[in-house]
């Protein structure tokens, strides 16, 4: 279980004339992901989506709130290193090294979680067949096309099977072949009993993945549901019209 409890992040941007203004891209956000549950973080561009990922998964400080997160055996984790090995935190922006292959890729990180050697290979032979890398696991990073190199990213968060998944945008601009295999495995790690937190822009992909729903705009939740329980309340049909009329009306361009 993964919890956020009053995150806040306060940053100063400059103004015209050079004036400086505080503003907040997170404010004062509690809620939680359970275990066996794909939670939806779901909000326009500039909601404050992965700022809030970003502390959640221990990459950020926030100027106010805290995470927890809790074990199998529901205790709390208050180690920051510790906290790191029980997340795989996936970003649009994850860089992988070029010119190695996705094999050698997957046993650095193994390595660096401190696996022992045939344990990675052994790892990585069922992430391989998992993810359906076996056509490419042994090509360079660099020759890769983009859902190659998107199952890549997931697969090394694999390596360590931790027990809280934090996506943002996995399935962004990739083919629909890679982004099945991508959904296919976060339902796959749902019943597993894994924690599943996802942003995304895409409303209908969320629709029918998620349990249940936050969403976001301006720093704030706005909105904490399932799907259903969402589209009664507004009185639409499906979650991008929900969240227009959420927040009164929009451009859609904003999604």
């Amino acid at each position: 279980m993964i919890q956020s409890v009053g995150l806040t992040k306060q940053f100063v941007r400059t103004l015209k004339k050079g004036q400086k203004e505080e503003f907040y891209a997170v404010d004062h956000i509690s809620f939680q992901a359970n275990q066996g549950e794909i939670l939806g973080v779901l909000g326009p561009n500039g909601a404050g989506k992965t700022t809030l990922l970003r502390m959640l998964g221990s990459l950020m400080d926030p100027t106010e709130g805290h995470v927890v997160i809790r074990d199998k055996d529901d205790k709390e984790i208050s180690d920051k290193e510790l906290l790191k090995k029980h997340i795989g935190y996936l970003s649009e922006n994850t860089k992988l090294y070029g010119r190695f292959t996705v094999r050698e890729t997957l046993s650095l990180f193994g390595e660096l979680y401190g696996f022992p050697k045939e344990e990675v290979i052994t790892k990585i032979e069922q992430i391989s067949t998992v993810m359906h890398m076996e056509e490419f696991i042994d090509n360079r990073v660099e020759k890769l096309s983009t859902g190659q190199k998107q199952r890549t990213s997931i697969a090394r968060c694999l390596v360590h099977d931790p027990d809280i998944y934090i996506f943002d945008e996995p399935t962004l601009g990739l083919d629909i072949i890679s982004s099945k295999a991508i959904i296919d495995f976060m339902k796959q790690e749902k019943k597993r009993g894994k924690s599943v937190l996802y942003s995304t822009h895409y409303m209908e992909e969320a629709e029918f993945l998620c349990d249940r729903i936050v969403m976001i705009n301006k720093g704030h939740i706005i909105a904490e549901g399932t799907p259903e329980e969402l589209r009664i309340k507004t009185g639409t049909d499906n979650l991008r019209d929900t969240f227009f009329a959420l927040i009164g009306g929009g451009d859609e361009d904003e999604l």
